[in-house]
């Protein structure tokens, strides 16, 4: 059986060369940024690595450009791609904690609230919805702006990114406690469930192990989702100026310090780093789109 799952799984995805392509370019573009010291040319924020001297030089397809820095530099002589991987990588790590914090609470919330029912059902799923009536961005933004008033500038800076993770975590739960709590109401009135109860095996090994894999499908769909959601949640907080600070921005800052010099001609400060954020968030929505398709069977 699982060797046909298998072989299920490989000519499915062999023949969707679009995905194979997002996965490729996943997997380079995660490899680049969580090795971004070694892959990129330059050091961007080392105040001693950077000349001044070699402030606004073009890409090097371009007139007066330098073969050092291939996609250009910024005001401050910055080269653009090494910024971009080590933006990148924190942009990507603020995705993937957030998602993996937001998967954490509302798997938690969503087996308890479908399995017990009643009265701890109406309390979690009533908590739920009272957060859920505030877009997510809203939350993040206001628990990031708070953090940031309240913490010292050197704690919330050297924090920032943690800070980033727990805030969108903390505002993206909501969902994944409702489709595991949906999830867990049509898996507990089972069989197999039944079954369970006959034998006497504890509540806690009835809900990990036999009712939690079953519920993986759509939580994996949507956590590969949410992952593209929370990369552009973090790019707005940092354009907001509510990120990561600018020793170490994620590709939301880039953008906008490259914002302010977009039409004085310095294109390649806003242009590169907003592609890649594009091409970041569109192939995690491609992938994500398969697996969505994989796992349904009525279209098997």
């Amino acid at each position: 059986m699982f060797e046909k799952i298998r072989s299920d799984f490989w000519y499915d995805l062999i023949n969707s060369p679009v995905t194979v392509v997002s996965l490729i370019v996943i997997v380079l573009m995660v490899t680049a940024c969580a090795f971004a010291p070694v892959f990129a040319p330059h050091t961007p924020f080392d105040p001693a690595t950077i000349s001044i001297l070699d402030n606004n030089l073009p890409p090097v397809w371009e007139q007066g450009s330098d073969p050092r820095f291939l996609l250009g530099t910024d005001l401050q002589g910055r080269d653009v791609l090494s910024a971009m991987l080590y933006g990148g990588r924190i942009s990507l790590l603020v995705g993937l904690g957030a998602v993996a914090l937001s998967v954490f609470i509302g798997m938690t919330v969503g087996l308890v609230a479908g399995y017990f029912g009643g009265l701890t059902d109406s309390v979690l799923m009533r908590i739920a919805e009272i957060q859920f009536a505030f877009p997510p961005i809203l939350i993040a933004l206001l628990f990031n702006g708070f953090l940031k008033a309240s913490l010292p500038a050197g704690v919330f800076a050297k924090a920032s990114v943690g800070i980033m993770i727990l805030a969108i975590g903390l505002a993206g739960w909501v969902q994944f406690a409702r489709i595991v709590r949906a999830s867990v109401l049509v898996q507990r009135g089972q069989d197999y469930v039944t079954a369970c109860h006959a034998i006497g095996l504890p509540t806690l090994t009835i809900i990990l192990r036999h009712i939690t894999p079953n519920i993986l499908g759509p939580v994996l769909v949507f956590a590969m989702l949410q992952i593209a959601v929370a990369i552009v949640t973090e790019a707005t907080l940092s354009f907001l100026g509510l990120g990561t600070p600018l020793t170490q921005p994620s590709l939301g800052a880039l953008i906008q310090i490259g914002s302010q010099y977009l039409f004085s001609g310095i294109w390649w400060v806003v242009v590169f780093p907003g592609v890649m954020l594009l091409v970041m968030v569109v192939v995690f929505n491609l992938v994500a789109d398969w697996v969505r398709d994989y796992l349904n069977p009525r279209l098997r």
